[in-house]
């Protein structure tokens, strides 16, 4: 039987010591925990944590602080904001019958968006360990989260594409060919964004620079990013730079976006100064939005930096989200294979740890995307990733990658292509946001109903991307 902190299971006692090392306990095996001493030794004990936890009232949540308030601006910032007026239709439930609300049919799109402004990381992150990988897909595909800059990302029936051309060198020629191809391909409208080489803030306005000239002079309904540092992105504006967003790493505690230079002081400075821009008015439109931030996370980003103060993986990853939920994101997205095997080891514990985050991301009311990918190091394959990318796609995600050929030459990893988000849109019966949908239309690149039309050499897109000085 069970009891608050302990249960009798095979004959034994099992205690645990808190709420802290019972998430830990009742997580499915990862490489990270283990290497943190947080996870549990055997299949029969993660069993009884996950008992003991299905009996914790929601509530406890919010008097147990797994990483102190005293020290901790992101616990102040999740108990500060706590919506209770929100948080009331679900306040009565244990974690066990949270999960059996979420996934009850009469719980649907707008229930769950009702709630999520009172459900905190933790309570996500408690109710995912009770899910199979089913339920995670189930519920996740019932949470809409809908944002917008230039175009409007998030809609059901919708699958959108972040063109990923980065290079080496930061040559402008060769992400200009990059971008190119995707744009045939029907990538782009989540946001046409480099990860850049360098940190120089002249080069890094050069490629802004150039990212604007291609969205402004095709007059693509997206929005462009330089994936730097977000001082460097603050200096930028300040210099009278071209930013549609503002780009940053975010992770679930103080101690680890330390180590990440920010905190979330200058998080609400940087979304200031782009919302000061007003760049989503751009084309003609009446300001369509202004979600102006992009935020990218990964389970163990906390954990690598020795700054997880002992909370397990997914729930510092869950209490990311938590970050991510109060700048209003126009995108968010876990790396989720990217950090590598000594916290997500193989195929296995990717394909889980990106239901996870996408479910978590959801329940929260983040746009949660998914860079579905992996590093050579990793027991993963192109299989795996084909898996997990499905997945996601029958459950709603927001967004993948589209890296030409799914290898990324620069930062050294194995993404998603142009031809992977053809595919999925194609299987699933998915679009682009709309406005970039109309757009490609437009250009000729693909028919009324979505279908790609051939690129030839004399294409009238290839005539006016040939006119721009940056053209290959």
């Amino acid at each position: 039987m069970a009891g608050s902190d302990h249960v009798i299971l095979g004959g034994q006692r099992w205690q645990f010591g808190g709420l802290r090392d019972m998430l830990a306990k009742a997580t499915p095996l990862r490489s990270g925990d283990v290497l943190a001493g947080v996870a549990a030794t055997t299949a029969v004990e993660r069993m009884a944590a996950r008992l003991c936890l299905a009996d914790v009232p929601l509530r406890r949540f919010l008097s147990e602080a797994l990483v102190p308030y005293e020290t901790d601006e992101v616990t102040r910032l999740v108990v500060d904001t706590h919506d209770t007026a929100a948080f009331a239709p679900i306040a009565h439930l244990t974690v066990g019958d949270f999960r059996n609300w979420l996934l009850a049919h009469e719980t649907d799109s707008a229930a769950l968006a009702a709630v999520a402004p009172g459900i905190t990381p933790e309570m996500a992150a408690a109710v995912s360990k009770l899910m199979r990988n089913q339920d995670l897909i189930a519920v996740a595909r019932k949470c809409r989260v809908v944002t917008r800059f230039r175009n409007t990302i998030g809609l059901p029936g919708r699958l959108a594409v972040r063109l990923q051309p980065n290079h080496p060198t930061d040559d402008l020629r060769g992400i200009a060919a990059s971008m190119i191809d995707g744009l045939l391909y029907g990538a782009g409208d989540a946001v046409i964004g480099v990860n850049p080489a360098t940190d120089s803030v002249a080069a890094l306005t050069g490629l802004v620079q150039m990212l604007d000239e291609v969205i402004a002079s095709l007059q693509i309904p997206t929005q462009g990013c330089v994936l730097t540092h977000v001082t460097n992105t603050l200096r930028m504006v300040e210099h009278g730079a071209p930013v549609d967003l503002v780009f940053q790493s975010i992770a679930g505690t103080e101690a680890a976006n330390r180590g990440f230079g920010i905190t979330l002081a200058l998080l609400q400075e940087a979304r200031a100064a782009a919302l000061s821009l007003r760049r989503g008015a751009d084309f003609g439109e009446d300001g369509i939005g202004d979600n102006v931030m992009y935020f990218e996370t990964g389970q163990g980003s906390a954990l690598s930096a020795n700054a997880h103060h002992g909370v397990d993986q997914q729930t510092c990853e869950a209490r990311a989200y938590g970050v991510a939920r109060a700048f209003a994101p126009l995108l968010t997205n876990t790396v989720v294979g990217f950090i590598g095997p000594e916290y997500l080891y193989d195929g296995k514990q990717i394909i889980r740890a990106g239901l996870e985050d996408h479910f978590c991301g959801k329940l929260l009311g983040v746009p949660l995307g998914c860079d579905v990918c992996y590093t050579n190091h990793a027991e993963a394959d192109s299989d795996d990733m084909d898996t997990l990318m499905t997945l996601l796609g029958t459950a709603g995600l927001t967004f993948i990658m589209g890296v030409p050929g799914a290898d990324d030459i620069m930062l050294n990893y194995q993404s998603t292509s142009f031809h992977d988000a053809l595919y999925l849109r194609d299987l699933l019966g998915l679009r682009c946001a709309p406005e970039f949908a109309a757009w490609l239309e437009r250009m000729h690149i693909t028919d009324e109903n979505g279908r790609l039309l051939q690129a030839t050499e004399h294409h009238p897109a290839l005539a006016q991307m040939r006119r721009l000085k940056v053209s290959p």
